[in-house]
């Protein structure tokens, strides 16, 4: 009896260059409308912390995967700063914002001073930040995370997870905006 055979890897046409530029390709992406969240985990020795024990980023790039096992994913610019601490990272906390959060959105989002000074929030088992009044939190163990283009992309396993049971809309962004959802009338 012989070793099984390794599949062949999946082979194509190759791709075509684009026939547009980056900035059609952003206005074409904003019409996608997201969900915001911010993203938490701790802070290790790095310059960029400035000390403080927590690191978070604003981040529109969230998405689920599989819900066996429970995978989430986003990704992060090769270029950020925080990246470093979320790639080296166990674990971390993806906050999933509510409409009246529109203020942390732009704190996080901001790459000036102590982005946790008076923000409420709560520890979670593996000891990050859950913010207060977030419409759903995902405590993840930081599974896996693959290069690509000018970003990373964390697939998440979902250890825990919450949801405010208050009602409250979702903060969303699209075409530069943000807003919320409502009902359709029909």
């Amino acid at each position: 009896m012989g070793m099984p055979e390794a599949e062949a890897p999946v082979t194509g046409p190759k791709a075509a260059s684009p026939d547009f530029d980056s900035q059609h390709f952003k206005r074409a992406l904003s019409q996608f409308a997201t969900g915001v969240t911010v993203i938490t985990t701790r802070a290790v020795d790095h310059p960029y912390t400035n000390g403080a024990p927590f690191v978070g980023i604003t981040a529109s790039s969230f998405n689920s995967v599989s819900l066996d096992p429970p995978l989430v994913l986003w990704s992060m610019a090769t270029r950020a700063n925080s990246l470093p601490m979320f790639r080296d990272g166990s674990h971390y906390i993806v906050n999933v914002l509510a409409a009246s959060q529109l203020d942390l959105c732009q704190r996080f989002a901001s790459l000036k001073g102590d982005r946790f000074a008076g923000v409420d929030y709560r520890l979670s088992e593996t000891g990050l930040p859950i913010l207060a009044n977030a419409l759903a939190w995902f405590e993840c163990h930081n599974r896996s995370r693959y290069d690509e283009g000018d970003h990373v992309i964390f697939v998440g396993e979902v250890e825990r997870c919450g949801i405010q049971d208050q009602g409250c809309r979702p903060l969303v962004f699209q075409g530069g905006q943000f807003s919320t959802l409502g009902p359709l009338d029909r």
